[in-house]
């Protein structure tokens, strides 16, 4: 765990939850696994505070926990979940381009809650997406119903670890901290629920949907609840399922910009038929046939049984392997190569990088070593066709950014300098956590700058938000423009284009972000690929 990854971890903690919990969480992954008067102790924080903290890390998948044989209970912090924070806005962009509005506001309040039943997801989403409906239509419950039971057939969201139900004859004591289990075919079971209802508009903050304040209402109506139909049952976002999309995603966008249309969407045929069949950290597509392969393409997408197999032909010949054929029944199997696809992915950043960081005439030198895996200094200077003194610059320039390494090959035991080969080579995997670890710096940096603009502009935001629910409230009990007018001009012209200023930064920031975040999860797949086949 580096300090980059500690920084933006007790940042994403501390925008998400308070100080409270992002110094518990910080301290778990700085320390490891500890029990809980280790922590309250440590920190100096008093045990219900560390309690309620915990009690928040483990809603959201942040910590776990484990028994000991002696019944201590630790805790330990998940330091890659919380890094997963950053692919919050990401994800819910997702569930909306596959499931519309209605699968980005489930997606959206599993992420804000950790867990959650099935029934009180829909409910909130169908009173959400009520709201913003016109006067008189209504969300029903069903439609949302059958959104959530279509993330859950394509595992977007999936059940959580419960608690086993024990029988009462056991006369032993509770253990110190329950046992969770999940049975895996249960986990994308979704309960047979008959949720009859539609969404409600919210009321004013004292009255519930009845019209009668929280206070008048009678005690035995507001305790009178009725059991909920699945209880017990929670859900959560299946990160590694969106992780699978995103990865899918560039494979198919790299090799529609290599060779076609076409290609792209034969690549996306193959990754859609076997996306829940293959394992999200497979080395390889399960093999599918070519035939399988044509019967499965998009409807309305006109090519012929022959001209998909000269395409198939094509990819599987292609040097990158991306595709690959693993046997000839049924018109010819074939495979996608994840580990090899990631590989070219991460290569061709580190390329873009070098490209964009030291100059076109660096990116030749770092793609002919790429090539030719091991090349002297004089070699390196004749393929690549640059003077001896710019080519020595360009390859000490990236020596020391740790882009290429230096191999020693020594002819004597002695390592003399005289009798010793020099070789430059690329290693991918070093450089690619070389650069992962500037990524998290780069995340850490931004969001630092976007909090410090927004505290600058404080008074100016919290100004802009009076007027604007002013001028709402005044909407909504029937104002003249006249007077609308005047309350808008409460804001001045040079306060306005302070704002616009405030506004136009931090959506720079958000986005450049989202784009390094894009470059991370990128490297993070290409490193976990790798060390898992080594």
């Amino acid at each position: 765990m580096t300090q980059a990854e500690i920084k933006l971890c007790s940042l994403l903690l501390q925008e998400h939850f308070g100080e409270i919990v992002e110094k518990i969480g910080v301290h778990l992954i700085r320390t490891g696994s500890q029990p809980l008067r280790v922590i309250a102790h440590d920190t100096g924080t008093s045990l219900d505070q560390v309690k309620k903290a915990l009690c928040v890390l483990i809603q959201h998948n942040l910590v776990i926990y484990q028994v000991h044989k002696r019944g201590v209970v630790e805790y330990e912090a998940q330091c890659s979940r919380v890094l997963h924070m950053l692919r919050y806005p990401r994800y819910i962009y997702t569930a909306k381009t596959l499931y519309s509005d209605t699968g980005e506001l489930i997606v959206e309040e599993l992420l804000l809650n950790g867990k959650m039943t099935m029934s009180a997801v829909v409910k909130k989403v169908a009173d959400r997406l009520t709201e913003t409906m016109e006067d008189g239509k209504t969300m029903d419950y069903a439609e949302v119903s059958n959104t959530f039971v279509r993330l859950a057939d394509t595992h977007f969201v999936q059940r959580c670890p419960f608690v086993p139900a024990t029988e009462n004859s056991d006369p032993g004591p509770p253990p110190p901290a329950p046992t969770l289990v999940i049975n895996e075919k249960d986990m994308y079971l979704v309960p047979k629920l008959s949720l009859i209802g539609k969404g409600k508009r919210r009321r004013s903050s004292d009255e519930d949907a009845t019209g009668e304040p929280k206070a008048k209402r009678p005690k035995h109506i507001a305790d009178n609840k009725e059991p909920i139909p699945d209880d017990g049952i929670y859900w959560q976002a299946n990160l590694d399922r969106f992780h699978q999309h995103f990865r899918d995603q560039g494979i198919v966008s790299a090799v529609a910009n290599r060779m076609d249309q076409t290609s792209s969407e034969i690549v996306r045929t193959m990754l859609r038929m076997s996306e829940i069949t293959t394992p999200s950290n497979a080395p390889f597509t399960q093999p599918l046939s070519s035939n399988e392969i044509f019967r499965s393409l998009p409807v309305g997408y006109n090519i012929s049984k022959q001209v998909l197999d000269q395409y198939l032909t094509l990819l599987a010949d292609d040097p990158l392997e991306f595709v690959g054929k693993s046997g000839d029944s049924g018109g010819g199997m074939y495979v996608i190569n994840l580990h090899k696809a990631l590989g070219s992915l991460a290569t061709a950043t580190l390329e873009s990088v070098v490209q964009e960081r030291f100059g076109s005439r660096c990116a030749r030198i770092f793609r002919l070593v790429l090539q030719k895996k091991h090349l002297e200094q004089k070699q390196v200077e004749d393929f690549a066709m640059i003077p001896a003194k710019e080519a020595k610059d360009m390859l000490y320039k990236m020596l020391s950014e740790n882009f290429i390494s230096l191999q020693e090959i020594p002819k004597t035991p002695d390592h003399a300098p005289s009798r010793t080969f020099y070789l430059y080579t690329v290693n991918i995997l070093s450089a690619a956590r070389m650069l992962l670890h500037r990524c998290y710096k780069s995340i850490a940096n931004l969001i630092e700058r976007r909090q410090f603009e927004t505290k600058e502009n404080k008074r100016l935001l919290e100004k802009s938000q009076r007027v604007e629910a002013i001028i709402a409230s005044m909407q909504a009990t029937g104002a003249e423009e006249a007077q609308l007018q005047e309350i808008e001009e409460m804001i001045t012209a040079p306060e306005r284009q302070q704002l616009e200023t405030l506004k136009r930064n931090v959506n720079k920031l958000d986005a450049s972000e989202i784009q390094v975040d894009e470059t991370i999860f990128l490297l993070e797949s290409y490193i976990e690929s790798t060390m898992k086949r080594q």
